[in-house]
């Protein structure tokens, strides 16, 4: 059996998804915005999957989404459903099921780190085959990308989406004397002021990786949102 990469995903609809994005987006734009987002995430890792022989596996939140999120996705996705009262419980169980299934490693990314590059990614299978977990920390103290290479159970075991929570992964990998290495850092894109990393990368070319979620940006010129915070200690393009 082959390793996986799990995408976590929400069903991409008004009021539910990037609600830390509102204001100043409405939420219609939120979602809009999110759904980009979860194109771009999509194509990527289904390319890098079938590049590297994994399997490509969508986590749904909320489970009675899972059909409609099928067909919002690319075919060659195993789309199931998150199952857990909380992120981490259903990062476990997702984890925990792909290893029952046989699969080994273990990828797990965000829908949100649209600009998350294939090298990272690759660097990742690459370290599993030396260390036992692999991450790939992101600007507000989470990750972008975790990877195992094989199940560890309680790896997720503290609250999430907090400044901790890389913090927290590292206490318990080194309390079960798991080897582990830290990958380049990407960003998640939570709040409008994120967009400035997306910014800054966009003259490097790196943001070919995530095309639709640009142009809606474009379109939309979301990126008024900036502009209206450049006196605010950051500067745009």
């Amino acid at each position: 059996m082959s390793g996986a990469i799990i995408v976590f995903a929400k069903q991409p609809r008004a009021g539910f998804v990037k609600t830390r994005m509102t204001p100043p987006l409405t939420a219609f734009e939120a979602s809009s915005l999110y759904e980009c987002m979860l194109e771009d995430v999509l194509a990527q890792t289904l390319a890098f999957a079938r590049t590297f022989g994994l399997e490509s596996w969508l986590s749904v939140y909320p489970p009675q989404a899972c059909e409609e999120m099928a067909r919002r996705a690319p075919s060659g996705f195993h789309v199931v459903p998150q199952r857990g009262r909380d992120l981490s419980k259903r990062m476990e169980w997702a984890a925990g099921s792909a290893s029952a299934a046989g699969v080994s490693p273990i990828l797990l990314r965000g829908s949100d780190s649209p600009a998350l590059s294939q090298r990272t990614m690759r660097e990742a299978l690459e370290a599993l085959r030396e260390v036992d977990v692999v991450i790939s920390p992101d600007r507000d103290g989470g990750y972008s990308l975790v990877g195992m290479r094989r199940f560890c159970a309680g790896l997720f075991a503290h609250p999430m989406s907090t400044s901790r929570v890389l913090d927290e992964t590292l206490r318990h990998i080194a309390s079960r004397a798991l080897r582990s290495r830290l990958l380049p850092p990407s960003f998640d894109l939570d709040t409008v002021l994120d967009l400035r990393w997306l910014a800054e990368l966009r003259t490097t070319g790196a943001t070919l990786l995530c095309p639709r979620t640009l142009a809606y940006l474009d379109a939309q010129d979301l990126w008024r949102h900036l502009r209206k915070g450049e006196g605010d200690g950051f500067s745009f393009f």
